[in-house]
């Protein structure tokens, strides 16, 4: 399942402008709609995961709709799915400003080792560390970008979800190569499909 090719910055301009738009308020056309709340409260069904959509960004909300949206109107019903669809990218509440997404997007398409070498990144005692260099505040969104995987799926763990929807928030952006190799690879290649697709 392959998404459709998109002209990157035009693309990329699209998402900003969306962004700018979630953040008003419902009167001027931002906000989440009753319909909105609605399916995301068939979908997330306990108070805990609820809170965990909550916490996202109006921006990280639009996208995770649509993601979830997506994967609904393609014929997937599977809840484990849909709540991969609604919650993949919970952690970057920890802090993932716009404008370090597109230094992200940038780094990824032009420098990609620099982008690795600043996720080299590990807790210790709370904290994020890189080997003989302390965390740093300007770097901290860089490493939500590299780890949210693994945070976001251990908080959908802690809510509750569905294990295997916590194994797909946790393998959202693994690579795959070839065919799935069995139905957890055929929902994460849904799963990224709707990602990329959003």
């Amino acid at each position: 399942m392959r998404h459709p090719i998109k002209q990157p910055a035009l693309y990329r301009a699209f998402q900003f402008f969306a962004a700018l738009k979630a953040n008003l308020p419902a009167w001027a056309g931002g906000g989440l709609t009753d319909t909105d709340k609605t399916f995301v409260n068939t979908i997330l069904t306990t108070p805990a995961q609820r809170r965990l959509f909550a916490r996202m960004s109006p921006n990280d909300q639009r996208h995770a709709l649509a993601v979830g949206r997506t994967l609904q109107q393609a014929g997937y019903q599977q809840p484990a799915l849909l709540q991969a669809g609604l919650l993949h990218d919970v952690a970057k509440s920890l802090g993932q400003p716009i404008p370090y997404r597109v230094a992200i997007v940038l780094l990824k398409a032009f420098w990609p080792a620099a982008l690795m070498r600043i996720s080299e990144w590990r807790m210790a005692n709370g904290e994020w560390r890189m080997a003989n260099h302390p965390s740093s505040f300007i770097l901290h969104p860089f490493i939500i970008h590299a780890h949210h995987p693994a945070i976001g799926a251990a908080w959908a763990e802690e809510a509750g979800c569905e294990p295997l929807a916590v194994k797909l928030i946790a393998r959202h952006q693994e690579t795959l190569t070839g065919q799935p190799a069995d139905e957890e690879e055929k929902l994460l290649a849904a799963l990224q499909w709707a990602d990329n697709l959003n």
